[in-house]
């Protein structure tokens, strides 16, 4: 018999393995244990607000994608996560690497992975990104606007490969934040007005870049996987037309990814086994209906790789009750490290990681350190009713967009990326200080200590 069914007033600790790394579990103690090493030990090291990585489960989450998904090049968008050693971990592994910035080339190039496997993202790159990429010889630019194709003619010294970026016109009906695929959106060019096809015969023109195919991006935290199949469907539809137009057939399509993680209890998760059998008839029916060769296949997942790899540790600083109102728990970090609440009214799911008790839960809202009312962890969630100052709480999911959309405001600094296997720790990205900090302020004559 497990220590969960002996004392069940440890559903406290909400270890529902939708949600949380594969190795989390509880010690004796009651500790949330992931990768082997209990997070009081992270933090005691570390300090808090830390982000924590289980390296199993990220490495794992690759290979269930190459599982089932045998016949598809898959490609790591790095804007969820990265770093110079995840970028080592996704070439290990046999994956590509999406980039969208001249800093996450320069991660990518840093880390040695190979530039024939990368892919230059971006609505508004700059001409220095675009003129390094094609130095580098990255393997294909995403072209999203025709000032990017009159540029890349002007400056590439060598052939380049590009992927033209479409618009398919479909709704996935989220956040407008996260809805990519719809006409009125800062990406690509749309099918209609044929925006599309006016750009396709601009590179045609040029001889010195090659388009091999066309990519696409519906949003994230899509769920549904027959919207990838209208997709498809649109995709090749265009495809077919640009080989009537200009005698070109296209080989390559990225459908991009998006592909839904839960953050609760209830929430919705992309199938993997679905989505495969979808997008499998998708490709077969669209592409017998227009008499097009089957194209070469890439998907872009990222959060559905590192959202549930990673989780992030704060420390309890005080418990406030307001009469008639909610009971807030304050922590050292907030929207600093974790901004998707603020802008997305994202939820979470946080659990008591230092102890067990035996307390019956209390209805509370986690809140942050910073001085804006919408600094919250998570909303109207249930915790031990004793949970106290000191106590270290765990944040479930963050291990997309969180780092990577990490701020100095109020000039705290960002937390440590620290990454857990076998029973050990490493440091990925250190903790940034104050003096890191002032180092950018150029009229500080000396930092006021040592």
């Amino acid at each position: 018999m497990t220590l969960s069914e002996l004392l069940p007033s440890l559903g406290h600790a909400g270890l529902d393995r939708q949600l949380w790394p594969s190795t989390t579990h509880l010690d004796e103690l009651g500790r949330v244990c992931i990768g082997g090493v209990p997070l009081t030990e992270v933090a005691d090291e570390f300090r808090t607000p830390t982000y924590v990585l289980d390296e199993q489960d990220f490495r794992t989450r690759i290979r269930r994608y190459q599982s089932a998904l045998p016949g598809v090049s898959i490609v790591y968008a790095g804007k969820s996560l990265l770093t110079t050693t995840i970028a080592r971990w996704i070439a290990q592994e046999g994956l590509g690497l999406d980039v969208c910035s001249g800093g996450e080339l320069a991660t990518a190039m840093a880390a040695g992975v190979d530039p024939a496997r990368i892919i230059l993202h971006g609505n508004a790159k700059t001409p220095d990104e675009l003129r390094d990429a094609a130095a580098i010889g990255v393997g294909r630019i995403v072209v999203d606007s025709p000032l990017e194709i009159a540029f890349l003619a002007g400056q590439v010294r060598a052939r380049q490969t590009v992927l033209l970026r479409v618009i398919p016109g479909v709704d996935i009906g989220g956040h407008p934040a996260v809805t990519t695929g719809v006409d009125d959106q800062k990406f690509g060019f749309t099918i209609a007005g044929d925006r599309a096809r006016d750009a396709v015969q601009r590179i045609l023109n040029q001889p010195c870049l090659s388009l091999t195919g066309l990519h696409c991006h519906i949003g994230s935290q899509v769920a549904d996987p027959t919207l990838y199949g209208q997709t498809i469907a649109r995709m090749i539809a265009l495809m077919a037309d640009i080989r009537t137009r200009f005698g070109v057939t296209l080989p390559d399509l990225d459908i991009g990814g998006g592909h839904a993680v839960p953050y609760v209890a209830g929430d919705p998760e992309l199938n993997l086994a679905r989505f495969a059998e979808v997008i499998e008839h998708s490709l077969e029916s669209a592409c017998t209906a227009a008499d097009f060769p089957r194209p070469a296949l890439t998907i872009e997942p990222g959060r559905a790789i590192s959202a549930r790899a990673g989780i992030t540790l704060y420390r309890v600083v005080a418990v406030k009750s307001q009469p008639g109102g909610r009971t807030f728990v304050a922590v050292d970090g907030g929207m600093s490290d974790n901004p998707r609440v603020a802008l997305y009214g994202a939820k979470y799911t946080v659990a008591l990681a230092n102890r067990h008790t035996a307390t019956p839960s209390a209805t509370v809202t986690v809140v942050g350190r910073h001085c804006e009312a919408g600094d919250v962890i998570a909303r109207d969630v249930e915790l031990p009713a004793d949970v106290h100052p000191g106590d270290l709480l765990a944040v479930a999911c963050t291990g997309a967009y969180h780092h990577s959309m990490a701020s100095s405001y109020n000039m705290v600094g960002r937390p440590p990326l620290v990454a857990v296997a076998e029973g050990r720790c490493r440091q990925l990205i250190r903790r940034e200080t104050i003096a890191d900090l002032l180092s950018r302020d150029c009229d500080v004559p000396s930092l006021p200590w040592g």
